[in-house]
Order: C-alpha cells, then sequence, then structure tokens
C-alpha cells in the first residue's frame, strides 16, 4: 500500500536526496525521460514532482500535461486501464478512498479527511456514491445531504438539496446514478439519478456549473425507434431481481423516456433453484448464476456458476439481448465461497467493467472482470488483497478518468498555483 496524497506539496528536505538519486535519469533525453514519467500512475507522478525538484518543471509544464492527458485518454480503452476507488470508514477524522490502479497492479492510498473537514462536521457517516475526473461524490446521513469533494482544487462543498429533499445514505441506489465531468478534464461535472416519484419514473440532473436542479418526468418510449447517442445516458429507476425500469437521455429524444426490458431466456440459466444476482449500469445487465454449496459447516454459501452479459444493441426501449457468456476457465481462477455479493457496472469507450464485492465470514473479496467489445473478449483482472479483513467498506466506485485530473491545456498561472 503506498501513501499517497494528491496536492503535489514540495517538501525541502527529501529535494537534495532526490536529486541526487534521479542524476542518471536526468541525463536522458527529454523524449525517453516522458516515456518513463507517462507510465507513472497519477498518485506516483504527483509524488515525483513534490519531492524531486529537478522534475518538477518538465511535469508541471502545460507540454507534458497535455502529453499525459492524451496518453491516458488512450490507455482508457485497455481491460485494465482505470481505477477501482473503495471508501474506507476509520476515525471520524480518518477516512480514506484506496484507489487500485489497474495498470500498474497497487493499491493507493488517497487520504480525504483533511478535504472533507471544513464541509463535513466531526461524527458525520458518509457514504462514496461516485467519482468522474477530479469529482469525488458522497452522501452524508446525519445532514442528509450530498458532499462533493474535487481532489484537483483540494476543496469540498455541499450541494444544495434535491428536488425530492433531504436524503440519506440509504436512499441512493447505485444503479440510479450517475456522475459525469462535464466537459471532460474540467472540475465541472452534472450529477444524475432516475427515481421513481408516485410510480411515475423521473430524471433529475444537478448542474455544478450554475448549482442547480433539474427536474423532468420521463415519458413511456414509443416501441425501438429511437437509436441511442453515443453520449445518452441509461439509468435504472427501479429493480426487483429481472423487472426493472430504465430511464434514458441523451441524442434523439426531447425529454428522458422510460422502458422495461425483458430477459430473454437463456439455456445457461439452469434450474429453478439457481440463485441470480442482477447488476445494472450504463445500459448493460450482468446476470451472476451461482450454486449453493451443499456442506454443512459453511452458513449458506455460494459458488459463481456463470456470468452473463446483457445490453440493448442501439435501440431504446427494447428487450435485453444477451451479448456474452464469462468463458468457465476465467471463472474457476477467481471463483470462491461467499455468504453475500454486490455488483458494480460501467461502460467507456466500448469496455465494459464489472466489479464483484463478496463477503464470507468477514473476509472481503473483491473481482474486477472486463469485456472489449471491439475484440468480443473477456479479462479478469487481478486484484490484490490489501487487509480487507473487517473492512469497513462505505461506497465503492470504477473511474477510467481520474488519471485526466489535468485538463489538456492550462495557463501559466494554473502552473505556477499547482506548484
Amino acid at each position: 500500500m503506498s501513501d499517497i496524497l494528491l496536492a503535489g506539496d514540495h517538501h525541502p528536505s527529501p529535494a537534495s536526496a532526490a536529486t541526487t538519486a534521479l542524476g542518471p535519469l536526468l541525463l536522458l533525453p527529454s523524449e525517453l525521460l516522458h516515456d518513463i514519467l507517462l507510465r507513472l500512475a497519477l498518485p506516483e507522478l504527483l509524488r515525483v514532482r513534490s519531492v524531486a525538484r529537478p522534475l518538477t518543471h518538465v511535469i508541471s509544464s502545460p507540454d507534458f500535461r497535455r502529453l499525459y492527458h492524451l496518453y491516458s485518454a488512450s490507455a482508457a480503452s485497455g481491460p485494465a486501464a482505470a481505477w477501482l476507488l473503495v471508501f474506507k470508514k476509520l476515525r471520524p477524522r480518518d477516512a480514506s478512498l484506496r484507489g487500485f490502479h489497474g495498470p500498474s497492479g497497487r493499491w493507493f492510498r488517497i487520504p480525504v479527511s483533511a478535504i472533507l473537514a471544513p464541509a463535513v462536521p466531526p461524527g458525520e457517516d458518509l457514504y462514496f456514491l461516485a467519482a468522474s475526473g477530479s469529482s469525488f461524490l458522497f452522501a452524508a446521513n446525519g445532514r442528509r445531504e450530498l458532499v462533493v469533494v474535487d481532489l484537483s482544487a483540494h476543496t469540498a462543498r455541499r450541494l444544495p438539496p434535491s428536488p425530492l429533499g433531504p436524503r440519506g445514505t440509504s436512499s441512493w441506489r447505485r444503479f440510479g446514478l450517475k456522475l459525469v465531468a462535464d466537459p471532460p478534464g474540467s472540475s465541472q461535472f452534472r450529477f444524475l439519478f432516475a427515481e421513481l416519484v408516485n410510480n411515475s419514473p423521473f430524471l433529475f440532473e444537478y448542474q455544478s456549473e450554475t448549482d442547480t436542479w433539474l427536474s423532468s418526468e420521463a415519458v413511456q418510449a414509443e416501441g425501438t425507434s429511437t437509436a441511442a447517442g453515443p453520449d445518452g445516458t441509461f439509468l435504472c429507476a427501479a429493480h426487483a431481481g429481472p423487472d426493472c425500469v430504465m430511464v434514458y437521455s441523451g441524442l434523439g429524444v426531447d425529454r428522458p423516456v422510460f422502458f422495461r426490458p425483458r430477459f430473454p431466456h437463456n439455456p445457461n440459466n439452469g434450474g429453478g433453484g439457481a440463485d441470480r444476482l442482477h447488476v445494472y449500469g450504463d445500459g448493460s445487465a450482468v446476470v451472476v448464476r451461482s450454486t449453493l454449496i451443499d456442506e454443512p459447516s459453511r452458513t449458506r454459501a455460494k459458488l459463481v456458476a456463470g456470468v452473463d452479459l446483457y445490453g440493448f444493441g442501439s435501440a431504446v426501449g427494447g428487450d435485453w439481448q444477451l451479448v456474452s457468456t464469462v468463458p468457465g476457465e476465467l471463472i474457476e481462477g477467481f471463483r470462491r465461497p461467499y455468504a453475500v455479493m454486490t455488483g458494480l457496472l460501467s461502460e467507456r469507450e466500448g469496455v465494459v467493467r464489472l466489479v464483484l464485492i463478496s463477503n464470507c465470514r468477514g473476509a472481503w473479496d473483491i473481482v474486477w472482470l472486463s469485456f472489449d467489445r471491439a475484440r468480443g473478449e473477456w479479462r479478469w483482472v487481478p486484484v490484490p488483497d490489501w487487509g480487507t479483513k473487517g473492512l469497513n467498506m462505505a461506497g465503492i466506485a470504477v473511474s477510467s478518468t481520474f488519471s485526466r485530473l489535468w485538463p489538456p491545456s492550462v495557463s501559466s498561472s494554473t502552473t505556477s498555483t499547482s506548484q
């Protein structure tokens, strides 16, 4: 575990030692030096900048920031090129995010308690909802409000209540919300969530630029005549197992539309006694099929038997279509007994990422699977344990834009401020 603070502050004492140690590195051609630095995870890069003065100018320059942004953007389509973020509750003033960086295969500790302190009173019960770019969204259970952390600016602020009024942490459903950096690479964002209000689907949207909420009642989709736009948003307004209400907004519709997709018959589903977990996200659904372990010594333990991915194709308003099934040999690599399980599903730039979090006798296990639509390939991304025994987990998210905290171009004033 690496303890990294994303402030990038200078520390004079290690600078001279770092200069000496980096002597041979500084003699490399600039192209080769850039290639080495581009391969570092963002926390590692900011740490190098904070302790190695000779590299501060290189890393903080607009040209290098632009290169790093482009490199991160091109790498985001890779199966493991994303961050898995887990919020861990410790003491009230010592909460922290753990970030697993897929390409490097390492966990990083991202302290947020100091940033949250001005906006969150001591003892507040926080839950981590979502992340995009430099924005990390939390729900405060005591005050029943939303708090957003901007890691690049090192600030936190409370959001105004939604049109539904104050909401506790249990009111927020992972499948029905989405945080989007807008425009990409900036500190501005949109937060959307779908909810049934008096049995009618509504879409609510907060815009940070205006600090206001918008709300729209969704109308029923008319058949499958509408094509989903590339930047459209699918949210699950309600679900009970295989039954769900999906809300779509984006290109092709003047206002949000809703529909109730049905799952097709799948011969892989097995008998009626098979246990199934349904996970929804970004216009896809995953069905995790499990079987009970027939061992008296275990307390209703299960084993994953199969994982199926479903989607809508290019139409809005249709039923679920089977896209792919995780190969059995891949499942054998990560299947372990579990008692309870939940999941997270997201997609970006043609890569679907599925995270399954399970618990058995107090021990947590995290499985990360990715599916490349263009290649039709599944991949299992091993996630090493970092002391999850007894973990007080309070929220999990996947972000493929976390490494793009810097905008593509910055002014000289921004560069000097960041230093």
